[in-house]
């Protein structure tokens, strides 16, 4: 009877043996088969290296300027002496144009039936040079130019020192057209401006010094007959300009 219960008691311890270490292994399993795995880090190892020594900048260079050596300067020269102008002022020169010679108008038109006139001395086509008549050929007798002296000025002229002082003054000039007769004495009357110089007293200073100045001798026919004359002629007024600008900028 021992012996059985001995026996019984064995297998039992065994089963229970067996049956813990089965739980074990199945509760190990679910342990392990669940559990997540992180990779453990890992250490950078320490790197060593050489480290190379900072150099400084270079020094900067200074350039070493160098005087040059002082020169003795010259003296100067002395003051020079001082232009200093004149008190007298030249008086301005007015250039006054040189007078056109006269043109000669015959007081009286020339009668005739030929419509040109000749100055050939032969026999020809021109006005007056058949018989008597009042043509201006060297026919008959008759009041023409035939044979005899022509008009010629023997006094008068007008020059710079006649020019009018407002105009002058303003350096205003021009030229104007005059028409004045010539009598059998000589002398002048009736003179006319014909074209204006743009200026009155331009115009009437020119006719008035013509009637006192101007002196003629007479244009005469082949008889010696005195036959008065009208001229045409044109005078011209000239300020000298440049002579003014250097006089005013005179001290």
């Amino acid at each position: 009877m021992t012996t059985r219960t001995s026996h019984i008691d064995s297998d039992r311890i065994a089963a229970a043996v067996a049956a813990v270490l089965v739980e074990l292994v199945v509760g190990g399993a679910l342990i392990f088969g669940f559990a997540v795995q992180f990779a453990a880090p890992v250490a950078d190892p320490l790197k060593l290296f050489a480290v190379a020594p900072i150099r400084p900048p270079p020094e900067p260079t200074i350039a070493v300027e160098r005087e040059a050596a002082p020169h003795h300067a010259g003296a100067a020269s002395p003051p020079n002496r001082k232009a200093q102008a004149t008190d007298i002022v030249a008086p301005v020169p007015v250039i006054a144009n040189p007078t056109p010679p006269p043109v000669i108008v015959a007081l009286k038109a020339d009668v005739g039936a030929v419509s040109n006139s000749g100055a050939a001395p032969i026999v020809g086509p021109g006005t007056g040079n058949g018989g008597q008549g009042d043509g201006s050929g060297s026919g008959g007798s008759g009041d023409g130019e035939g044979g005899g002296s022509p008009l010629r000025q023997i006094g008068g002229r007008i020059t710079g020192n006649d020019y009018p002082r407002g105009p002058y003054e303003a350096g205003i000039g021009g030229t104007l057209y005059v028409r004045y007769i010539v009598g059998i004495k000589g002398r002048v009357t009736d003179c006319a401006v014909v074209r204006t110089s743009g200026n009155a007293e331009l115009d009437a200073t020119t006719c008035r010094l013509i009637t006192q100045r101007f002196r003629y001798r007479p244009r005469r026919d082949a008889a010696g007959k005195p036959i008065p004359a009208v001229i045409a002629e044109d005078h011209t007024w000239v300020v000298d300009k440049p002579a003014m600008s250097n006089t005013d900028d005179a001290p």
